[in-house]
């Protein structure tokens, strides 16, 4: 068992973002030690998934739902398709960005943002 502030630790999060989280329904303390909340150490991946969710542009109702999404839940299953294409766009868009830096990193042209390679890299 691991206690608030061990998850805290271990994950980054402040204790008020943990309890924030179980209020919400996406995370279930399973007891107290003391004072303090408890949680079984799997706690750790379900606040990774979380976090990836959440920095991919989730929001918490959405992560709600999709915790307990199953495979009959066909609505979900197409806003998770639909989410997975805004993705693939953004992950095009951040590639195309990193390419143009590592271009302008050691790109000589005045000034970096008017050269040519570095536009064409920021091209669609």
């Amino acid at each position: 068992m691991l206690d608030i502030g061990e998850v805290a630790e271990r994950t980054g999060l402040a204790p008020s973002a943990l309890r924030f989280y179980e209020k919400k329904g996406l995370l279930e303390s399973s007891g107290r030690n003391g004072l303090r909340r408890t949680y079984e150490p799997e706690v750790l991946h379900r606040l990774e998934l979380i976090n990836c969710a959440r920095r991919a542009g989730f929001s918490i109702a959405e992560i709600s739902r999709f915790l307990v999404a199953t495979p009959d839940d066909t609505v979900l299953r197409a806003k998770m398709a639909e989410k997975a294409k805004v993705l693939d766009e953004d992950i095009a868009r951040l590639q195309r960005m990193r390419d143009s830096l590592e271009h302008a990193a050691t790109c000589t042209h005045e000034p970096l943002v008017e050269c040519p390679d570095f536009k064409r890299t920021l091209a669609p």
